[in-house]
């Protein structure tokens, strides 16, 4: 038995010295140590002894098991203090290198452009809201005085999922969403992606963004229209911006107008930005068409309203003085750390 277990520890202690890691040091304990371990068995062989060399076997067990462990915990210790070494190395900061430069984020000129155009109509009490851009024909087109077979439905080259169904071709249809419900008065402003079947150039896109204004009350008159355009004008473009009224045609509103303000590059004396006229277009309006009022369940005679559409691209282009669509949507890091 004496031998057996001076075996069985020599054993161990050698395999100790070779092992080069933790998973090697605990396997050697479990393999001598364990419930199934070289020395747990001899414990258990305790039956087949002599009662009295029981004892003397017992104490050479414990020796034989305090020396192990003893072991054990020498090459645990030396081992861990390896792996820190060698972590630390690794970690090593050398302070002498320059520092690296944190890249952070940053609004989309888009969503600046946006959001200033939505604090100039909040600060005049409008409510902002957003509707679905998979949209019905009803609320894109005939609540909004374009019926089946109108010219305009060709004009906007829609993109249409089936008869019913479509990509809305403007932001107009929350309007007709917001006058269908009944609660008077209104003041909103809608803003979302819209989609036309457009080649893409400097200008125009398949894909692109909207804002439109709508106001529904008693005795609204095209003096409130002008009067609202005209104070919009100045909080985004700058104070001294003037606006300029041209009869147009929309199918929706009645009179229509198409608004115009003084280029705010050169004041109104003519350059490379406005063309030579001093003047820049900027979005279209109108007074609500009594017959779209009719349509989504509101009385004319009693109340009336105007509209008005921005194309949030064209305020973005003009206002960061930008000369291509394109450089909005081709995230070219280049253009985009600009703003």
């Amino acid at each position: 038995m004496k031998e057996k277990l001076e075996a069985i520890k020599a054993e161990a202690l050698a395999k100790i010295n070779e092992a080069k890691d933790l998973d090697a040091l605990n396997e050697i304990k479990v393999a001598v140590l364990g419930k199934k371990g070289e020395l747990t068995a001899v414990l258990k062989s305790m039956k087949d002894v002599a009662p009295e060399e029981r004892p003397m076997v017992g104490q050479m067990v414990n020796e034989a098991r305090e020396a192990i462990e003893q072991k054990l915990e020498e090459e645990r210790t030396k081992v861990a203090r390896m792996l820190r070494t060698e972590k630390m190395k690794r970690e090593t900061i050398d302070v002498t290198l320059p520092g690296k430069k944190n890249i952070r984020g940053h609004r989309h000129p888009n969503q600046i452009a946006l959001e200033d155009l939505e604090r100039v109509f909040i600060g005049m009490g409008y409510e902002v809201v957003e509707g679905p851009e998979v949209e019905y024909d009803k609320y894109n087109f005939e609540l909004l005085n374009i019926p089946a077979n109108h010219p305009a439905k060709d004009e906007q080259d829609t993109f249409y999922i089936n008869k019913e169904i479509l990509l809305r071709t403007q932001t107009s249809p929350v309007q007709a969403r917001i006058m269908e419900k009944g609660n008077l008065p209104i003041r909103i402003l809608s803003a979302g992606r819209v989609f036309r079947a457009d080649e893409v150039d400097a200008t125009h896109s398949p894909s692109f963004h909207q804002v439109e204004g709508l106001v529904i009350d008693k005795n609204i008159t095209m003096a409130d229209l002008k009067g609202t355009l005209a104070q919009f004008a100045k909080e985004f473009f700058g104070e001294k911006t003037q606006v300029k009224f041209r009869p147009h045609h929309f199918p929706f509103t009645e009179p229509s107008a198409e608004v115009d303000i003084t280029c705010f590059k050169c004041g109104g004396k003519g350059c490379r930005m406005c063309k030579g006229s001093g003047w820049i277009e900027i979005l279209g309006c109108g007074m609500v068409h009594p017959h779209v009022l009719e349509m989504c369940g509101i009385d004319p005679n009693e109340y009336q309203g105007f509209a008005f559409g921005i194309g949030l691209e064209r305020v973005t282009l003009l206002k960061y003085e930008i000369d291509d669509m394109r450089l909005l949507y081709e995230n070219d890091v280049r253009f985009l750390n600009q703003f």
